[in-house]
């Protein structure tokens, strides 16, 4: 009889271990475990992180770290960290939880527009995902990877068309370059190659071209116009006399640096850059600024029309008059150089 009892209290203890335990593993993998309010939290996991670091980030997020710590232990996500972007939706367990930082790397939407250089494009894309600016411009400059696709340091910034793109939040410097690269060459179908080549320029023409006609004319409805004024300067050998190359050049000196040029000047045309096209036929050496792909398809679908020149219309700013003879061209100029006078522009 006494040890009957004996054996009813063994029995009796371990089912209440068992309960116990069984309660502990229900809680551990299957009770919500979130302690924020919102729909659903994120968190950004660097590469080469420690399990203490994601810790540190699910900490505040959580109601009961222990717990969430002994789970991970057991399904040895303490030891297999994956780098990216996840999502915590309110109300999930720490199995849930497990699960998704584990194997749902999500994805993020990064933009770019307009970059006055590869340094800015660099500096945009830097704030956006993990890696950081300097190694983005590194592997944007690297000589051989440029020497390979056909770019220069000049040129390259074409390469980088503004849009809206889906990363991972984890992309390493090569993998954005390499993935840029693609969208440019799917960019380039075989119907703008075609229509490239009857311009007699390569793509690297068109992209320079193209950033001229955008810092001349931000209007997408006068930009084929305005290509086509270059386009005929370009096969009569006529110098570009594009005002955007002349600040590009300047800006590029000491003293105007952090300064505006809004009034070219005769001093302006006598800098001596190659991308002064008022001295040098031609186009230059490379991008003056990112174009707009309104700019690049004006440029391959430019208006065909016999302007040589134009200047911007005092009566309607943002647009410009064109003309066929310098006569006109210098009478529309002379009424532009008053507007700016009247409005206290000088340089």
């Amino acid at each position: 009889m006494y040890i009957k009892k004996i054996l009813w209290a063994i029995a009796l203890i371990g089912l209440l271990v068992a309960a116990y335990f069984a309660y502990f593993v229900y809680s551990a993998m299957f009770s919500p475990n979130t302690a924020f309010n919102n729909e659903e939290a994120y968190i950004f996991i660097n590469t080469n992180a420690q399990y203490s670091d994601v810790r540190e980030q699910l900490q505040p997020l959580l109601k009961d770290v222990s717990s969430f710590d002994a789970l991970a232990k057991q399904k040895k996500y303490t030891t297999n960290i994956k780098a990216g972007r996840y999502a915590i939706k309110k109300g999930m367990n720490n199995n849930d939880i497990i699960n998704s930082i584990r194997s749902k790397n999500l994805p993020i939407n990064i933009a770019f527009n307009n970059q006055q250089s590869l340094e800015g494009v660099a500096g945009r894309i830097g704030s956006q995902i993990e890696v950081d600016s300097l190694t983005l411009i590194n592997a944007m400059k690297d000589p051989e990877f440029l020497k390979e696709n056909n770019f220069s340091t000049a040129t390259a910034l074409g390469m980088y068309l503004p849009n809206s793109y889906e990363f991972f939040w984890n992309t390493s410097a090569e993998q954005f370059r390499d993935r840029m690269l693609k969208e440019y060459n799917r960019f380039w179908t075989a119907d703008r190659l075609a229509k490239a080549n009857t311009l007699n320029l390569t793509q690297n023409d068109v992209m320079t071209l193209a950033s001229i006609v955008y810092e001349e004319s931000k209007q997408a409805d006068e930009q084929p116009r305005v290509a086509g004024v270059y386009v005929n300067r370009l096969r009569i050998k006529m110098p570009l006399q594009a005002d955007p190359t002349l600040k590009f050049a300047a800006y590029q000196l000491p003293e105007y640096q952090n300064t505006v040029i809004k009034r070219v000047l005769n001093k302006h045309k006598e800098i001596e850059s190659p991308y002064n096209t008022y001295k040098y036929a031609g186009l230059p050496p490379g991008l003056v600024t990112m174009p707009d792909i309104s700019a690049i398809e004006a440029v391959l679908n430019y208006e065909k029309h016999s302007y040589l020149y134009f200047a911007a219309d005092a009566k309607r700013i943002g647009y410009h008059k064109f003309a066929k003879t310098l006569s006109q061209h210098n009478a529309n100029a002379r009424e532009y150089q008053r507007y700016l006078s009247k409005q206290g522009i000088y340089k």
